[in-house]
């Protein structure tokens, strides 16, 4: 009877990154240059739209007096 193997075989490595601060350059002035713009968002927003749903939460078991 045969062994299974007791690990994954290994994958094989991403090739490494090797974007420079020229290379960004040269692609941030193409961008500028093609007629879009950059836009400066805020520190701490989000980009993405939140997925949940707003809701009200009720807490306790009071009743609303009528008036």
């Amino acid at each position: 009877m045969a062994r299974k193997p007791t690990r994954a075989p290994a994958k094989k490595k991403q090739p490494a990154a090797v974007e420079t601060s020229e290379s960004i350059a040269q692609q941030t002035q193409a961008f500028l240059e093609s007629g879009n713009k950059i836009e400066v968002i805020q520190s701490g927003v989000s980009g993405q739209p939140s997925m949940a749903a707003k809701r009200h939460i009720k807490l306790g078991n009071k009743q609303v007096a009528s008036q």
